[in-house]
């Protein structure tokens, strides 16, 4: 009987090509039949914004209304770590994308979601930084550090971006 390998990824990191490079190695962990986590966190909560702006149950405050302004909505949105050019860098990398065929991040996202792949998103965060999961993509968990520890003790494959 063969053990199930596990993959946990931390995705810490708002940038658009450190999350585009979590999403790839979760993808291909999935096509190699590991079960895989990504866990969101700080400004890796952005790749699960959705990229309209929604109506909210409850109100935010000041500053919660300032984070949710400041940080980008959706992972398209989403600037690069190096090169950004005020915003020039993810124009021109989505080019080289569009241009070699490549798999841009919105949709590295909906396949792993189709691959079955646990999307995490970290409470502690969503309450320090005022979101609401009425701002998150559909489909995705809820959780602390403890259930992410809970896979990632099992894990054949832990990366932290």
């Amino acid at each position: 009987m063969t053990q199930t390998k596990k993959t946990t990824i931390v995705l810490f990191s708002g940038d658009y090509d450190k999350a585009m490079a979590a999403y790839i190695i979760a993808n291909g962990a999935a096509a190699y039949d590991h079960e895989v986590t990504i866990f969101h966190t700080f400004w890796g909560l952005n790749a699960l914004r959705k990229d309209e702006d929604v109506m909210l149950p409850k109100k935010k405050s000041f500053i919660e209304k300032m984070f949710g302004k400041m940080m980008p909505r959706g992972s398209d949105n989403m600037g690069l770590s190096k090169m950004n050019f005020a915003g020039m860098g993810p124009k021109m990398i989505k080019d080289v994308i569009k241009k070699h065929n490549a798999v841009p991040l919105p949709q590295l996202i909906e396949m792993a979601q189709e691959q079955n792949i646990k999307l995490v998103a970290c409470t502690m965060t969503m309450d320090l930084l005022g979101l609401q999961q009425e701002e998150l993509l559909e489909g995705i968990e809820y959780a602390g550090v403890a259930a992410y520890l809970g896979d990632a003790q099992d894990g054949n494959v832990n990366l932290f971006i």
